[in-house]
């Protein structure tokens, strides 16, 4: 199997699945070029409300793919961060489902992502100390909002790999679960983020990344009285039903299509 990312679009939920098998589902320089543009089809997509990655198989993704150093560490490290970048910007509630290895590179993704559900048999590691590379400051800062900086100073300092329980227990991950129940966890879980309101995820994703501006917040009001959302969910509360939600962030940064995408990836 050649290595590439694979997307599947089912149910208002876009799996992407990173597949290199025969180096532990490595990125190399063409995935992390692909990321990026695979992401914009998603988020301009009104069909996705959600998204999953994960690995192909029994792990996640084992970092970069160390050949790609040696042919130009700048020039991947650079497609690497914009790659994360991109995912940690995704306008839409994004979930890592992580089963064996997540290390390096894929700790990084799995770390960009809104939230990480992990098998018990997971672990996890950040290991630019044992090659020599200085660790990029926004992935450091992510890491540290996530673990606090005593673990993130472990993870980096050492580059040694923790278990899932370990990573539970630092916020590395947000749930632990066997590891032949993860794939029905995940994929009922993606299932109740589908039917919530985009609307609310997504200014709450924008607001809890910083500070936000008057502008920023003003828009989110705009927003909310032109949505007809609030209306749909005071309805259905009142109807004992499920809401029906149609808001999308089709218009939102991040959210437009980018018409390159979808080249370097597969759709299955």
């Amino acid at each position: 199997m050649e290595p590439a990312l694979h997307l599947d679009v089912a149910d208002g939920v876009a799996t992407v699945r990173i597949a290199n098998p025969a180096k532990r589902n490595a990125m190399t320089t063409d995935m992390w070029r692909a990321l990026p543009e695979l992401l914009a089809r998603c988020a301009g997509d009104p069909d996705v409300r959600v998204l999953v990655l994960t690995g192909e198989g029994g792990t996640f993704c084992a970092g970069a793919d160390i050949s790609a150093l040696t042919e130009g560490a700048e020039r991947s490290r650079e497609l690497a961060i914009a790659a994360e970048e991109a995912l940690a910007a995704f306008p839409k509630p994004t979930l890592a489902a992580v089963r064996g290895h997540c290390v390096g590179g894929g700790c990084q993704l799995a770390a960009a992502c809104d939230l990480r559900f992990a098998a018990e048999d997971a672990s996890f590691g950040v290991t630019p100390a044992k090659l020599g590379i200085v660790y990029g400051a926004s992935s450091t800062r992510r890491l540290v909002e996530l673990t606090g900086p005593s673990a993130a100073k472990y993870l980096l300092f050492s580059g040694e790999l923790i278990d899932a329980a370990r990573a539970l227990r630092t916020g590395l991950v947000d749930e632990v679960w066997p590891p032949e129940a993860l794939e029905k966890r995940v994929a009922e879980f993606a299932q109740v983020l589908a039917s919530r309101s985009l609307l609310t995820q997504a200014a709450a994703k924008e607001f809890a990344a910083g500070p936000a501006s008057p502008d920023r917040i003003a828009h989110w009001a705009e927003q909310e009285r032109g949505s007809g959302d609030t209306a749909e969910g005071v309805a259905a509360f009142l109807e004992r039903r499920g809401p029906r939600f149609t808001w999308t962030a089709a218009g939102e940064p991040g959210g437009r299509p980018d018409p390159r995408a979808g080249l370097p990836v597969s759709g299955r």
